[in-house]
């Protein structure tokens, strides 16, 4: 199959490579044409000038964007992926979003022809690139039966939760678990060093008790060598996640005073600087 690519990012760049290496064709559009030229020119895909020509022809389109202004600044306008969208085609959006964003854009998509999944994935670039991924799914069973093919290049597991905005509602839901546990562990190590514990005997331990989360196997050497490890997702984003999720369960009427304490010591992070740090250096903000 055809398959246009909206946002090269890290997750997106690693996705496109595993596209590419799986013998797709790929069309890549990124705001930043710097970013998605260098993902083509690593992985053998062409770039489109606009979303829309990355949509137009394809005929699963894959849209990897930071938040919902910029989803829907990407769907909308002459250029957006809307105004290239085909009939038949199936988007699937991998964005961390407002379930809200995707229960718009849906009847948005629906009215050119085509089909929207929110698409959702939790894991990191070495999960991507070992096609390791989980993939939450909300929207049509029949579209997410087609497109399995294409998802299945960088997922190996992927779960239909229910209508458009159910896989979105996961992510939060699986996001808000990971935050918690990014600060527990952050907060654990800070207190075992000023105990006088060694950090990697600690870390040694924490990953192989019963806190040892895959999270915490993968995000090893980003706590032990900081200063070394490129950042695989920021603070600033843990705090978009956060407002999204303290907006869910404000709606349902789910109480989360854990969320609240994680979300507040984000806050204070970001605000002394480390925004675009990995969100392990929450460690070294407790320090």
């Amino acid at each position: 199959m055809t398959v246009g690519f909206v946002g090269t990012g890290r997750m997106g760049a690693a996705m496109v490579g595993r596209l590419c290496g799986a013998g797709e064709s790929v069309v890549v559009f990124n705001r930043s044409r710097d970013k998605a030229e260098a993902v083509a020119v690593r992985h053998g895909a062409r770039v489109a000038d606009t979303a829309r020509d990355a949509a137009n022809g394809a005929d699963v389109v894959l849209v990897s964007l930071a938040d919902d202004t910029a989803v829907l600044g990407t769907y909308e306008g002459d250029a957006g992926l809307l105004a290239g969208i085909r009939d038949g085609a199936v988007v699937c959006d991998t964005s961390t979003v407002d379930p809200e964003t995707m229960r718009q854009l849906a009847p948005q998509v629906a009215a050119r022809g085509a089909t929207l999944l929110d698409t959702p994935v939790s894991g990191s670039v070495p999960l991507v690139e070992r096609g390791e991924l989980t993939v939450m799914v909300g929207g049509d069973a029949d579209a997410l039966q087609r497109v399995l093919p294409v998802l299945q290049h960088f997922a190996a597991r992927i779960f239909h939760l229910g209508d458009t905005g159910a896989g979105a509602t996961m992510k939060l839901v699986v996001n808000a678990a990971v935050h918690a546990l990014n600060v527990a562990v952050s907060e654990a190590l800070v207190l075992a060093e000023k105990a006088g514990l060694d950090r990697a005997t600690t870390y040694d331990v924490i990953e192989v008790s019963a806190a040892g989360a895959p999270y915490v196997k993968y995000k090893r050497a980003a706590f032990l060598q900081p200063d070394d490890t490129s950042v695989a997702f920021s603070l600033d984003l843990v705090a978009k996640d956060q407002e999204l999720i303290d907006r869910l369960a404000a709606h349902v009427g789910a109480r989360m005073p854990q969320g609240v304490a994680n979300r507040d010591l984000v806050a204070k992070a970001v605000g002394a600087g480390l925004g675009d740090h990995d969100l392990s250096a929450l460690a070294q903000f407790l320090r």
